[in-house]
């Protein structure tokens, strides 16, 4: 009966993987995981951290900006990232293909329409050195302003701009909290 304890307890010790084995295994799929997780921020999503207040109140000085890089059709009032002179930037869209822009003495108009930005708390003037207005957005270009309308260098200064020359539309921020 002993001798049959014995054989059973062998028998369960070979079953069991050593330690080594299992730390190898658990390696193994931590690095799956890291591989993954590299791939999808390189290909599907971004990280980006802002800086400046060309965007404030909707995005910080110091917030991490996560966006995607696969969905480029853009709608009005959508974030984007973009690259502009050299430099990553934070803008919304405004117009998109084949609307007609105009800033007058009365405001922001799209489509002869005023707009009434209720997240936007500056007014938005032309710039002397910029765009001439009106102008119609063409065919595979945004109109992007920055929220911080005073101080945003976008397409009031360099025009419509490509849907090709934007890398994403903007999922979510991680708010810096300077901790």
């Amino acid at each position: 009966m002993k001798k049959m304890q014995e054989k059973k307890n062998d028998q369960q010790r070979k079953k069991q993987p050593s330690l080594a084995v299992e730390l190898g295994l658990l390696l193994l799929k931590i690095g799956m995981i890291l591989i993954i997780f590299l791939l999808s921020f390189t290909t599907v999503f971004g990280i980006f951290r802002f800086t400046g207040d060309s965007m404030r109140p909707a995005v910080k000085d110091g917030d991490l900006v996560i966006f995607y890089r696969l969905d480029k059709e853009y709608v009005a009032s959508d974030v984007v990232i973009l690259k502009q002179g050299g430099e990553t930037q934070v803008r919304r869209v405004i117009a998109v293909e084949g609307d007609t822009v105009d800033i007058n003495e009365n405001g922001l108009m799209v489509n002869g329409a005023i707009q009434q930005e209720t997240e936007i708390y500056g007014t938005t003037d032309r710039y002397a050195e910029g765009v001439a207005f009106p102008l119609t957005v063409g065919e595979g270009q945004v109109f992007l302003l920055g929220d911080g309308r005073e101080h945003s260098t976008d397409s009031r200064i360099y025009g419509p701009v490509s849907i090709q020359d934007t890398l994403g539309k903007v999922l979510t921020l991680v708010r810096n909290r300077g901790i």
